[in-house]
């Protein structure tokens, strides 16, 4: 089968006149599958080009410049992007390069060639997920708050906790820079004067699980971040870096080139 057949199925990405590679040599080379097992993932139409199904095996495409996806889920083909999380730990500033002398995020970074930076932030004095990155498309999607990616955050707080005040979250309260609420809320424990309360939000507002917490009369005492849209902390320990897994990469691509797609107006 020519190239030629297959240039609208792969959006222009490959004709017979253009350079490319093969499309299973691509799946192959990116770990999806054996070369054999990817030409069966085509023939069954499992596998997009730049949005468009391609059952062709002839497809060649561009590794630099097209987007593929199998059975929807995104895979990198760009070698040079490095994706990384960290379980960032207490009284580290989320920078590269602190002007206070404070301790940064360099410590983690220079473990990789590449320059990589922080996507959005974590106040010092709170740990957990942060993912640093070398991609600046997928992290305005991942910081952008219009974009609606969500966290995930336990903190132990003072007081007892009660399912009263738990509603009240969810429903709303109203701080000196607007109303937010949370998009979820549950009391994990209640016990001895403190308690445990999970919350997901969606907002990248400044403090914003510290000030909703206060507002509600429970300081917190700890703070950590254990999920960062498709991201899971896991049993990472405080203090260590590791890069994305294979699937980790893919669920977060994925959110990236969908979410990314309303970034010529995020705000509708």
């Amino acid at each position: 089968m020519s190239d030629a057949s297959t240039g609208a199925a792969t959006g222009g990405a490959g004709s017979a006149s253009d350079e490319g590679i093969r499309l299973q040599k691509v799946l192959a080379n990116a770990g999806v599958a054996s070369r054999r097992v990817a030409e069966n993932m085509i023939v069954e139409g499992r596998v997009r080009v730049n949005g468009e199904t391609v059952t062709e095996l002839g497809s060649r495409i561009h590794p630099e410049t097209d987007l593929v996806d199998v059975d929807g889920v995104a895979i990198q083909l760009d070698e040079s992007k490095r994706y990384v999380v960290l379980n960032k730990p207490t009284g580290v500033v989320s920078s590269m390069n602190d002007d206070r002398g404070r301790p940064d995020l360099r410590e983690w970074a220079d473990e990789w060639e590449e320059r990589l930076y922080n996507v959005g932030r974590l106040d010092a004095d709170t740990s957990g997920l942060l993912v640093l990155t070398n991609d600046g498309d997928l992290a305005h999607v991942l910081a952008h708050p219009s974009f609606g990616v969500t966290k995930v955050y336990i903190a132990k707080v003072e007081g007892l906790v009660t399912p009263q005040t738990i509603a009240k979250l969810t429903r709303g309260v109203d701080l000196e820079d607007g109303r937010i609420a949370a998009d979820k809320a549950r009391l994990l424990d209640a016990s001895r004067g403190e308690s445990l309360v999970e919350l997901t939000l969606h907002s990248g507002k400044n403090r914003i699980v510290r000030r909703m917490l206060d507002e509600v009369g429970h300081p917190v005492i700890e703070l950590v971040r254990r999920q960062f849209g498709p991201l899971h902390l896991g049993t990472l320990p405080v203090g260590k870096a590791r890069e994305l897994t294979t699937v980790e990469r893919g669920a977060l691509l994925t959110l990236s080139r969908r979410d990314g797609d309303t970034s010529a107006d995020p705000a509708e």
